[in-house]
């Protein structure tokens, strides 16, 4: 018995199921990391980052903006600029997204190992339900 029930936290329309989705995207972690260092432009931030496209970024940062992690400041200035920052509740996922670096960087070859074995023997496990 896993001690969920209906009503747990997990629920389609729970406000932590929502934040988990928000942060389980491909891009949002590194996202918001590549920001925690202080305002970044998003041409910056692409170098930065690495392996994402404009239009990524830029889906991703709007979404962010949309929940309330990342604030967009334009500035009256001619050519344009743009910079990128964390909220203070954008801020607050700093430590937890450190922490799950860390936990990949300790466990990532045992979670490739694990993958390379499932791969040569990709058996189910019976689980006895």
């Amino acid at each position: 018995m896993s001690g969920y029930g209906p009503g747990g936290p997990f629920l389609a329309d729970c406000p932590a199921r929502l934040a988990v989705e928000l942060i389980a995207d491909k891009w949002t972690a590194v996202v918001l990391y590549g920001l925690s260092q202080g305002p970044v432009r998003h041409g910056e931030l692409i170098e930065l980052i690495g392996g994402i496209s404009r239009k990524m970024l830029t889906q991703t940062l709007r979404r962010l903006e949309a929940h309330g992690l990342v604030r967009r400041h334009a500035y009256p200035e001619v050519p344009p600029r743009v910079e990128y920052e964390l909220t203070p509740l954008g801020a607050t996922l700093i430590d937890p997204i450190h922490m799950l670096t860390e936990w990949a960087r300790a466990n990532g070859e045992a979670v490739l190992d694990a993958l390379d074995a499932f791969e040569a023997d990709p058996e189910p496990v019976a689980h006895g339900d």
